[in-house]
């Protein structure tokens, strides 16, 4: 009886944390840059500069 008791406790007591790891999946994903109309952005800066015609 005592080993299903501590079984089952640290099931619940982890529980939480996977679920947790399971929903972090935003650091990896990557959000779109948008820049002012009349910039582009340049991944070499990382920044929006002007577009020359």
């Amino acid at each position: 009886m005592k080993i299903k008791t501590l079984v089952l406790s640290l099931a619940l007591t982890a529980a939480p944390a996977l679920a947790f790891a399971e929903g972090c999946n935003h650091v990896k994903e990557k959000q779109a840059m948008s820049c002012a109309t009349g910039t582009s952005y340049d991944s070499g800066t990382q920044s929006c500069l002007p577009v020359s015609t």
